[in-house]
C-alpha cells in the first residue's frame, strides 16, 4: 500500500488536520471509517498476493509432473498435455 493510497483513503474517510471542528462522536466515526478502508485494501493486496503465489505454485508442479511424464517412453505426449493445460 503506497502513502499516495494511505491519503486517498484518509480523504474518503473524510479525516482532515482539522479535527478541531468535529465533535467527539464524528471523530471516531471518521476513523473508524478510515481504518476500515485501510484494512480492506490490505486484504485485497494480501489476497492478489496469495491468488499469485498460488497460481505460481500450480505452474512448478505442472512443469514438475510433465518432466516425470517425459522420463518414461512414450511419455512426451502426456507431458505435452500437463503442459498445455497451464495454457487453457
Amino acid at each position: 500500500m503506497t502513502q499516495d493510497e494511505i491519503y486517498e483513503m484518509a480523504i474518503q474517510a473524510e479525516l482532515n488536520l482539522y479535527v478541531n471542528d468535529l465533535t467527539e462522536k464524528r471523530y471516531i466515526e471518521v476513523i473508524e471509517a478510515f481504518a476500515k478502508l485501510v484494512a480492506a485494501k490490505a486484504f485485497q493486496d494480501g489476497y492478489e498476493k496469495g491468488i499469485a503465489a498460488f497460481n505460481e505454485a500450480v505452474e512448478l508442479e505442472r512443469e514438475a509432473c510433465a518432466k516425470v511424464a517425459d522420463g518414461f517412453i512414450g511419455g512426451d505426449v502426456i507431458a505435452e498435455r500437463i503442459r498445455a493445460r497451464g495454457e487453457a
